[in-house]
C-alpha cells in the first residue's frame, strides 16, 4: 500500500505550548492580511495535553502578547502566586531563605500556578478556532527530504505493525505531510529533532545539551492544609551535595498540589535513583505534612532541558525550524521553558509568515527566525542565568553562592560564560568506585513503588507493535552497563521500563525491556553511558494519558 499525502504551506511536529503558539501566530497575521495560509499540528499523543508535563508555574508574558485579552477568552489561569516560600532541606530539618534576598528571577509575583496541559488544550481549542489543522493521535515519524536535501515534511508511522516487524491485519501505512517548512516542536530530545541534529550538524557550535529528569505527582489534599497560591521550591536533601537537583510544592485551586522533584542527569554515582530520592524526599517532616490525610491522583516523569544559552543549537535548516524546548529554550534558573516556548514559536512563525508572501517561498532556511530570536527576550533572558547551572559543578554550597553574585551583584552580565564541559552520559563512575544507596521501602501512604505510581500516568501501548525503546547493539547492556555500572538504567528509569532477569541459579543475565511502562521521559535516550539506547516514536496515541499535569 502507498502512502497517501497531503500539502500544507506549514506543518508543525508536535502540540505543546511552542507548537500550538506558532500555529495560533500564522493564523492570525494570515488573518490580519487576508491571506490563506494552510497549517497542520501533528500530535503523538491520544488528545492534546495527554503528553504534556511540567510544573508548572506560568509567566504569562508570551501569552500577553498572542492573546492580550486571554482572561476574558476563558484561558485556564485561576491560580495566581499569592506567596512563596524556599527551603533548604537537611536530614531532619530545614532553613527557610527569606523570599526578598532571593534573585529577583526567582520571583513569582505575577505568575499563575497552572497545569500546562490544560492550557496546551485551551490553545488547541483557540487554533483550531482559527483553521487549524490539528491531528492527535499520529506520530511523526520519519523526516523527508527533497532532492536538494531540504526538509519537505513529515510522515506519520504505519499503523498495525507488529512485534515481528511484518503487516498486520490491522496495517495502514503512514500518511506524508508536505509542507514548504515544517516546524519541529516535539519537546525535550525529540526523536526526529535529534536526527535533524546529525543530518545539518546543528550542535556544531555548541555546547552539549544537559538535563534534567523531572518527576511529579498531583495529590488531593485536605483542606486545612491547603493555601491556593502558594509556592514553595527546597534544595538539599535527600541529594548529597555534589548532585544537582530540588523540588517543588505548587497548590492549585480545589484542594491540589503539585509536587515534584527534579534531578539533573549529569549525576555521577550509578546507584542513584531520581525516582527513590523523589519518594524519599516526600517523607521528609517538613513535606509529609502535606499530604498524611490526602490522595494521590497522577503521577509522571519527564525530562528537562537544562543546559541554556550555551546549548542551544542552530535554529534553522532549509525547510525547516527548532522550537520550544525541541531546541532547548528553557529557562532553568527561572525553572520555567512555557513562556520562552510560545514565544519562539511566535517569532518563527512570524518569519515563516513573510517567506511565505514569496512566489518561490518553500524548502529554504528562515534565517529570520535565528535573527529575530537573537534580538528577542527570550535571548536576553537565557544570556543573563547562562552561568548559573554549570556553576553547580562546584556543589550546592558553591552553586547557590555564585548564583547570588552573579544574579543579584551582577544582574546578570558577567563578562564571561562557563562550559558545561561534559554531556550527561558521559559522567558515571564505574560501580567499583561508587557507594551504593540505601533507599527506604515504600510505604504505600506517602511512598510508592514504581509500576503503582505508572499505573496512575494512564499509560498505555499497543502491544502487539515493535518496541520503541532500541538497542544499537544488543550485548552493551551486559556486557558494558551491567559489567561496569550495574545496570544504571534499572535506576535512572522512572517507570520500570528496564530490568536485569537471570535464571533461577543466578545465571545468565539479560536485559528486560518493558516497554509498555514507558512514560516518554526519555531519560534512557540520554543517560545511557554508551548511548546504546534510542527512543524511537511508537505507534500513534500510545504512552501516558495524563489527564491536568
Amino acid at each position: 500500500m502507498e502512502r497517501e499525502s497531503m500539502e500544507y504551506d506549514v506543518v508543525i511536529v508536535g502540540a505543546g505550548p511552542a507548537g500550538l503558539s506558532a500555529a495560533i501566530r500564522l493564523k492570525q497575521l494570515a488573518a490580519a492580511q487576508e491571506r490563506e495560509v494552510e497549517v497542520c499540528v501533528l500530535e503523538k499523543a491520544s488528545e492534546v495535553g495527554a503528553h504534556i508535563l511540567s510544573g508548572a508555574v506560568l509567566e504569562p508574558r508570551a501569552l500577553n502578547e498572542l492573546f492580550p485579552d486571554w482572561q476574558a477568552m476563558g484561558a485556564p489561569l485561576n491560580t495566581p502566586v499569592t506567596d512563596e516560600k524556599f527551603m533548604f532541606l537537611t536530614e531532619t530539618g530545614g532553613l527557610s531563605w527569606p523570599t526578598a534576598l532571593l534573585p529577583p528571577v526567582l520571583h513569582n509575583h505575577g505568575n499563575y500556578i497552572i497545569s500546562l496541559g490544560n492550557l496546551c488544550r485551551w490553545l488547541g481549542e483557540q487554533a483550531e478556532a482559527l483553521g487549524v489543522e490539528i491531528y492527535p493521535g499520529f506520530a511523526a515519524a520519519e523526516v523527508l527530504y527533497t532532492e536538494d536535501g531540504a526538509v519537505r515534511g513529515v510522515a506519520t508511522g504505519d499503523m498495525g505493525i507488529t512485534k515481528e516487524g511484518e503487516q498486520g491485519p490491522n496495517y495502514q501505512p503512514g500518511m506524508e505531510l508536505h509542507a514548504k517548512y515544517t516546524f519541529f516542536a516535539e519537546g525535550c530530545r525529540g526523536s526526529l529533532g535529534r536526527q535533524l541534529m546529525s543530518k545539518f550538524d546543528l550542535r556544531a557550535d555548541c555546547e552539549p545539551q544537559t538535563y534534567g529528569l523531572g518527576i511529579k505527582e498531583l495529590w488531593e489534599i485536605e483542606p486545612e492544609k491547603h493555601q491556593q497560591g502558594l509556592v514553595v521550591h527546597t534544595a538539599g536533601w535527600p541529594l548529597a551535595t555534589d548532585t544537582y537537583g530540588g523540588s517543588f510544592l505548587y497548590h492549585l485551586e480545589d484542594n491540589q498540589v503539585a509536587v515534584g522533584y527534579v534531578v539533573g542527569l549529569d549525576y555521577k554515582n550509578p546507584y542513584l535513583s531520581p525516582y527513590e530520592e523523589f519518594q524519599r524526599f516526600k517523607t521528609h517532616p517538613k513535606i509529609r505534612e502535606t499530604f498524611e490525610g490526602g490522595r494521590r491522583i497522577a503521577y509522571g516523569a519527564r525530562a528537562i532541558n537544562e543546559g541554556g544559552l550555551q546549548s542551544l543549537p542552530k535554529l534553522t535548516f532549509p525547510g525547516g525550524v527548532l522550537i520550544g524546548c525541541e531546541a532547548g529554550t528553557v529557562n532553568v534558573l527561572k525553572i520555567k521553558g512555557s513562556h520562552t516556548a510560545m514565544k519562539g514559536g511566535m517569532l518563527a512563525a512570524e518569519a515563516a509568515f513573510d517567506a511565505l508572501a514569496r512566489e518561490d517561498a518553500g524548502y529554504d532556511e528562515l534565517t529570520a527566525y535565528a535573527d529575530s530570536f537573537r534580538e528577542s527576550w527570550v535571548y536576553e533572558e537565557l544570556s543573563q542565568v547562562r552561568n548559573c547551572r554549570p556553576a553547580f559543578k562546584w556543589g550546592l554550597l558553591g552553586g547557590t553562592l555564585y548564583t547570588g553574585f552573579d544574579q543579584v551583584l551582577l544582574r546578570g552580565r558577567a563578562p564571561w560564560t562557563f562550559s558545561h564541559g561534559h554531556a550527561d552520559h558521559e559522567t558515571l563512575v564505574k560501580a567499583s568506585d561508587a557507594q551504593p544507596i540505601d533507599y527506604p521501602k515504600p510505604d504505600g501512604v506517602i511512598s510508592f513503588d514504581r509500576l503503582t505510581s505508572v499505573s496512575f500516568s494512564a499509560t498505555n501501548h499497543e502491544e502487539d507493535q515493535p518496541a520503541h525503546l532500541t538497542l544499537k547493539d544488543a550485548s552493551v547492556p551486559v556486557d558494558v552497563n551491567l559489567a561496569l555500572y550495574d545496570a544504571p538504567e534499572q535506576r535512572y528509569c522512572p517507570a520500570g521500563v528496564y530490568e536485569i532477569i537471570r535464571d533461577d541459579d543466578g545465571s545468565n543475565p539479560r536485559l528486560q525491556i518493558n516497554a509498555q511502562n514507558c512514560v516518554h521521559c526519555k531519560t534512557c535516550d540520554i543517560k545511557d553511558p554508551t548511548q546504546n539506547i534510542v527512543w524511537v516514536t511508537p505507534e500513534g496515541g500510545g504512552g501516558p494519558n495524563y489527564p491536568n499535569m
